[in-house]
Formats: C-alpha cells, structure tokens, sequence
C-alpha cells in the first residue's frame, strides 16, 4: 500500500446532528440542556452525598459514586458539543477534536460495562453471602474493582482509537451522527476496513459481554438465594431491588450491542441516532434516579442535606 493511500486528507468533519430543521434546533438545544442539567445534578450531587454522609461509605456506594463519575464524564464527552451545534449552527469538529471525543466517550462507555458488572458482584456477595460481605469486598477489593474497570475501559478506548485513526479518510467529512462515533466514522475511511470492524467486534466482545456474562451468572445466584427466602415481604423487597439494577443494566447493554454488534452495512443511521441519544444522554440522567434515589439511606441523606445538617466525613467503609 502507498503512503498516498495511507495519508489522511480529511483535517476535520462535519457534523450532521439530528435534524437540519431549523425549527426544531432551539427547541432541542434546550430540551437537551435541561437534560443535562439533571445529568451534571444528579451524578455529582448523589457524589457529594456519598463523600459527605458516613452511612453511605459503603461499598455499594463507592461502586456508584464511580459510576455516578463515569456517567458524567461520557455525557459530557457528547452533550455540550451538541448543544453548541444546535445553538450555533457550527457542526464542525477537528480531526483530533473528533478522536478526543470518541475517546473519551468510548474509555469512559467502556469502563460502565465493568463497573456494572462489579455492582453485580457486590450486591451477590451481599444477599447470598452476607456473614463473609465484610471480608469479601474488603476496600483493598473494592479499590482493585474500580482501577480494573478504568484500566479495561481505557485500554479498550486506545486501541480502538489507534486502530480507527490509522484509516484513511479522503473521501468525505460529513458525519452522518450527531457525535464522532464508530460506525460513521468507518463508513467514511476509503481504506478496507475489514480488520477494524473485526478489531472492533472483538473489543465491544470483551468490553460488553464479558461483563454481562459476569451479571448474569451473578443474578442467577441472588435469585436462587432469594428464592429459598421465606419471608414474602423479604423476597418482594430483593426482587424489586434487583428488578431496578437490571432494568438499568438491560437498557444499556441493549443499546450498545444493537449500535456494535452489527456489520456496518447493516446500519440506519437515523435509527443509530436515535439509539444513541437515549444511551450517552438518557440513561447518565437516569442512573441517579435508577441505583440509588429511590433508596431510603440515600433520601434520608437527601433531607439531611437540605435542612443544613452538614455530616462529618468518616473513614470509607466504616
């Protein structure tokens, strides 16, 4: 192959969005804005609790403290740009801009799948082992989980961006998406692409369903155990706890294997739009909501805060 054909021509992109009425683009901007504003609320206000509140630091809560982190961090990868396009009617995105982003989002997407999995875990080692919890998910544990899943979802993100960016885009620069995202980004590369879809595939393999494999086997267990329960009221409480959890866990993992586990040629990219909004705006506003503000410790932390009773921070896991 020449170096002509393995130079990349393309400097930046161009965005499409979601709609190029222009009717509908500040009506979005600000439906998307009050989205967001939830999302940035929600995830950093629940952090703050947990960080201020003794009762919460337990390690369900540090796992969603850290998820409450990455749901930001991959809205915010997305959100803001868009709310600049539709404001300012600019769509365009550098060549680097485009991968920061796609990194970033794709690092942050990558670790929720491990994060995910080790609150399975932990809620496992809690119902069907709850005299040994306290010396299984020990803080040494629960940090060793949390560093994992970062490590994976970056690791994940870099070889994926290193193998994305190495095409050659000199056909077109307009993304028919309202973020930098892979299967738009591949329809454009005039290089074969072959080898990075099957790259592809084998990474959204490890990153998706390794963990969820690791979420089923872990629920199969709680509901066993859950079973043997003999108080109704006691094996209504768990189910609905865990019905939650895997609500959350069933939409995100939904999403992603329908916009990844798919050749490209198989793609809408319409229908990939509308997918994506719910899965990098939609479920980091309702992860809040979902894990942890329907739940009574965190409520009552809620109340505590807004009455001005400022909690003095204790040791993690005490």
């Amino acid at each position: 192959m020449s170096s002509m054909e393995n130079r990349t021509e393309v400097h930046e992109f161009i965005l499409i969005g979601l709609t190029d009425v222009p009717e509908l683009q500040v009506p979005l901007f600000f439906i998307f804005m009050l989205i967001y504003l939830i999302t940035l609320i929600g995830n950093l206000g629940l952090i703050a609790l947990i960080i201020f509140d003794s009762r919460l630091h337990t390690p369900m809560y540090f796992f969603l403290s850290n998820l409450s982190l990455v749901d930001f961090g991959y809205s915010s990868a997305v959100t803001p740009k868009v709310m600049a396009g539709l404001l300012t009617g600019n769509k365009v995105i550098s060549y680097n801009g485009c991968a920061t982003q796609l990194f970033f989002f794709s690092s942050l997407a990558g670790t929720e799948c491990f994060l995910l999995a080790f609150m399975a875990y932990d809620r496992h080692a809690a119902v069907c082992k709850p005299l040994h919890y306290n010396t299984t998910m020990t803080p040494t544990v629960c940090a060793f989980m949390i560093s994992c899943s970062y490590m994976c979802g970056f690791l994940a993100a870099s070889i994926i961006i290193g193998n994305t960016f190495s095409l050659s885009f000199c056909r077109s620069n307009i993304i028919h998406h309202f973020f930098c995202d892979l299967p738009p980004l591949l329809v454009l590369s005039c290089s074969d692409v072959s080898t990075s879809e099957t790259v592809l595939f084998i990474i959204a393999s490890l990153n998706s369903l390794s963990p969820f494999l690791m979420i089923f086997a872990s629920y199969v267990l709680i509901f066993i155990t859950i079973l043997k329960i003999r108080s109704a009221e006691g094996r209504k409480k768990a189910f609905l706890t865990c019905a939650s959890h895997l609500t959350a866990v069933c939409l995100f993992y939904g999403t992603v294997m329908f916009m990844y586990f798919q050749p490209s040629s198989s793609h809408s990219m319409d229908s990939d739009k509308m997918v994506s909004v719910f899965y990098t705006m939609i479920i980091p506003m309702l992860n809040p909501l979902v894990y942890s503000l329907r739940n009574k410790d965190v409520k009552n932390a809620f109340m505590k805060a807004v009455r001005g009773q400022r909690p003095q921070p204790d040791h993690p896991f005490s």
